[in-house]
This record gives structure tokens, C-alpha cells and sequence, in this order.
């Protein structure tokens, strides 16, 4: 009998690369919604984090706010850096994920941007507050922390890993309705799990 393991892992991408807007474009999590397996809680979280990047999109835009903010991405890269390795994680490791999260929200600030450029209906008619948007940040940062801390054996073995990280991040696209754009950002995010 043949492993059926390349069929499975087939069917699973083709179910997270199914068609952009075919799926709602909702910006909230469904409620009490998880990804699932091992993976979940840490994927559900970063999902978080991406919904936060429309705050801060929609802190940004028509502001002249660039998106880049390499200050502060420095000074939290750094602090992640020093608080990994008081949780015995490793450092390195830990600020790769982190890099991740940065880039994963750039992406959606810069999608939404084009978005609300393209069409101006669209955007947002309020300005959320940044530094309530930050301090919302630095709480999911802690989470993130927490989770990677929970989830270090199974990131520690690179096949059971990336089974574990595709199925949560397929399971988060569907219960969280990610359009297009959120689940390229989720599969940014999601790059340096393993």
C-alpha cells in the first residue's frame, strides 16, 4: 500500500489556497472559534495579531504614518530577544518568529492601503488610537510568548511540526474567514513555527 501522505498534504494546500474572496472577508475571529491541533492556540493568537494589523492600517492610513517603523521593531525584537531567553527559549529562534509577525502585519497594512486607495469607499471612516493599538500589541506579544514556550516540543521536530502548523493554519482560514490577503499574512506568520 502507498503512503497516502502526498494526497493528504495536497488536499490540505488546496484548501488554504482556495480562491481569494471566495470566502467572507470578515475582519473578526468566529466566535470561540480554534484552530486545531497542537498548533491551534499558537496559530489562534497569531491570527489575533493579524486583526490587529487593521487597527493599525487603520491608524495609519491618510495619516502620512509610514508603515515601517524600524525604531520600533528594533526595540522589540530586542526585548522579545531578552525575554526568550528568560523563558529558555531560544533567542534567535524566537526573534526569527517575531520577524515574521512584523512582516506578516506589513503585508496587511500595505494590502489594505491599496485597498482603501484603490477604492475609497472602503476605507476606514474612524482613526483608531495607535498607542491603545500598541498596548494591545505587547499583550499578544506575551501571548505569543507564552505559546511558543507551550508548544516547544512539537516545533522541535520539523515533520510532526509543519503537519501540525498546516492544519491549524488551514483550520484558523476557515473558522476565522480570512480573505486572501489575511492568509497570505497568516502563511507569513506561520513561516518560521518549524
Amino acid at each position: 500500500m502507498k503512503p497516502r501522505m502526498p494526497v493528504v498534504t495536497a488536499l490540505v494546500l488546496a484548501a488554504f489556497s482556495l480562491g481569494g474572496e471566495a470566502m467572507a472577508t470578515s475582519r473578526q475571529p468566529a466566535a470561540a472559534a480554534t484552530a486545531i491541533g497542537r498548533l491551534g492556540p499558537l496559530t489562534d493568537v497569531v491570527v489575533e495579531r493579524l486583526f490587529v494589523s487593521d487597527e493599525v492600517a487603520a491608524a495609519k492610513f491618510g495619516t502620512g504614518k509610514a508603515i515601517d517603523d524600524p525604531a520600533r521593531e528594533h526595540h522589540e525584537l530586542a526585548e522579545v530577544a531578552d525575554r526568550a531567553g528568560a523563558l529558555g527559549l531560544d533567542s534567535d529562534r524566537t526573534v526569527r518568529f517575531f520577524r515574521d509577525q512584523i512582516a506578516a502585519s506589513k503585508l496587511v497594512q500595505r494590502g489594505l492601503f491599496a485597498r482603501w486607495q484603490a477604492h475609497p469607499g472602503e476605507a476606514p471612516t474612524t482613526r483608531p488610537d495607535l498607542a491603545v493599538i500598541r498596548t494591545e500589541l505587547d499583550a499578544l506579544t506575551t501571548r505569543l510568548l507564552d505559546q511558543l514556550v507551550a508548544t516547544e516540543a512539537v516545533r522541535g521536530v520539523p515533520v510532526a511540526c509543519r503537519v501540525a502548523v498546516t492544519g491549524a493554519a488551514v483550520s484558523a482560514a476557515v473558522l476565522d474567514r480570512l480573505d486572501g490577503l489575511h492568509r497570505e499574512a497568516l502563511r507569513a506568520a506561520l513561516g518560521s513555527v518549524c
